[in-house]
């Protein structure tokens, strides 16, 4: 889509084809398309059927409600903060007292909307054209033009000093997918540690898989979930330096320390088994969980803790665990057949065997359900089979 394309989905004929696309069937994208080009241009119908599928798909980031208002390109969509994580982010900055955030790499401008819905004056800026096109019309969209500025520019010739805050969401996809390297972001994570250390406060959103070594000493680290996925981690500056901080939302659930635990001790699989969140994972905060539940870690390198108790937490899910056994196919299809086991779920760490490939070889059949975990107990290939478990109130 050219930034031209795009500017004819902004006149009165384009605004109102999309409305009119609100429910369509992308199946029936041929018969659509046919029917539309007779009363509108083809450029146009093809902009607003490509546009009406970006809608459909931001939907599960966004909420319809914004969704169906906003504008999307073909990345920018993928690219964009979940609106839920994007809201949490901005409260935290609003907490701080920010009131003007400058908003590096704005994309389509889904972190500005939720600063500016707090109030925050932002300056969004971005280098592409069409993306920046994007992110203004999404602003006027949703009635907060008054409070975002977007301007086309390199952010590293913007000038933030006059801002209290600066978010730097740097670039983490190539022509060749995701990039893994933070010096090879767009600008380079040394680049946005910079300009954040200039800033009186600032956040930097990384991928999660970033290595802890690489975290700033003068930087807080935080890993955040949103219904158990792991969303992002973000480098906050001006708040509580070498604080490491998993965030679970919706709530937010926060496990957050500036002296780690070391590693729990290994040993024997009790009745419970808790498996921490993506977040807790992420953030190196296992030590911590498994101190709250006086557990252990089933086998030292799996973050699986085990305890001979239910206790409430809610930085991990707990299942009560049945059976132990080595691995095994053959036993573990003559276990599931002898319960009636036809709803299993799979869950695998420190397996080499995929959850399908297994539910393919042991055909679950009959009425009742159960989950099979595939890791290692004390460094042998093992199966836990149990069920999860109700966590008192607590």
């Amino acid at each position: 889509m050219t930034p031209e394309d795009f500017a004819a989905l902004l006149t009165p004929e384009g605004r109102a084809l999309l409305d009119s696309l609100r429910d369509y069937d992308p199946g029936q994208e041929l018969a659509v398309a046919t029917r539309l080009r007779r009363e509108h241009p083809a450029p146009l119908v093809s902009a607003a059927l490509g546009q009406a599928r970006l809608r459909q798909r931001a939907v599960a980031k966004f909420g319809a409600e914004d969704a169906f208002r906003m504008y999307f390109t073909p990345g920018g969509g993928e690219m964009a903060t979940r609106a839920s994580v994007a809201s949490y982010r901005a409260g935290r900055l609003a907490a701080l007292g920010v009131r003007s955030v400058a908003d590096l790499c704005c994309g389509i401008g889904g972190d500005a909307l939720a600063l500016a819905r707090l109030g925050i004056r932002v300056l969004a800026v971005d280098l592409d054209p069409l993306t920046v096109a994007v992110a203004r019309a999404n602003a006027e969209a949703l009635g907060l033009a008054d409070l975002i500025e977007v301007r086309e520019a390199d952010v590293t010739e913007v000038d933030a000093s006059s801002y209290e805050a600066v978010f730097i969401d740097p670039a983490r996809r190539g022509g060749r997918g995701r990039i893994f390297d933070p010096e090879s972001y767009s600008p380079p994570l040394s680049w946005a540690v910079e300009a954040a250390r200039a800033a009186k406060h600032a956040a930097i959103k990384i991928a999660p898989g970033i290595p802890h070594e690489a975290v700033p000493a003068e930087a807080e680290a935080e890993w955040i979930s949103d219904h158990g996925d792991v969303k992002e981690a973000v480098l906050w500056f001006g708040t509580a330096p070498g604080t490491i901080r998993a965030t679970l939302l919706p709530g937010p659930r926060e496990l957050l320390t500036a002296d780690p635990l070391p590693d729990p001790e290994a040993g024997p699989v009790g009745r419970y088994l808790y498996e921490p969140d993506g977040a807790v994972i992420r953030a190196h905060l296992v030590a911590e969980v498994a101190a709250r539940l006086d557990g252990r870690l089933i086998d030292p390198t799996i973050a699986y803790v085990t305890a001979d108790e239910l206790r409430p937490t809610p930085y991990a899910t707990a299942y009560e665990i049945t059976d132990v056994l080595p691995f095994g196919l053959k036993k573990l299809k003559a276990l599931l057949r002898e319960r009636e086991v036809g709803i299993l779920t799979v869950k695998k760490r420190g397996s080499a065997i995929e959850p399908e490939e297994l539910r393919k070889k042991v055909k679950p059949q009959g009425p009742n359900a159960a989950t099979v975990f595939l890791t290692r107990v004390g460094g042998a290939p093992s199966m836990l089979i149990g069920s999860p478990a109700t966590q008192p109130a607590g």
